[in-house]
């Protein structure tokens, strides 16, 4: 008889058991923006918060314009050959008046890309 209970119990658990399913996650493809769309944000907003009045915004040909006092400033963001980005940061005009504005600019832009 115990042996009879005992075949019962075991082939019921195997039973319920053959009922779980588990289910792997599913990969979940999150899209980052590219290197461009990157150093180009980054570029813009160190400008900003320079205190920088942007003047022309060109995204197609990767330069921004702007001024701050009497000095004029570039930026340009160009994807190189290889796929990486180049980003450069010029003054002109009356840079004595602020003669750290680039520096602070070029730190902005590398705290903005975690640098």
């Amino acid at each position: 008889m115990k042996t009879a209970v005992l075949a019962v119990s075991l082939s019921l658990g195997v039973t319920l058991l053959g009922g779980c399913v588990v289910y792997e996650p599913v990969p979940v493809a999150v899209s980052a923006p590219s290197s461009f769309d990157r150093s180009w944000n980054a570029a813009v907003n160190a400008l900003r918060d320079q205190g920088v009045t942007i003047t022309q915004e060109d995204r197609a040909s990767g330069v921004v314009r702007g001024t701050r006092g009497g000095i004029g400033v570039t930026g340009s963001v160009l994807t190189q050959a290889d796929g990486s980005v180049r980003v450069q940061f010029d003054t002109s005009g009356a840079t004595g008046s602020d003669p750290t504005l680039i520096d602070r600019i070029t730190r902005s832009y590398q705290a903005r890309m975690g640098r």
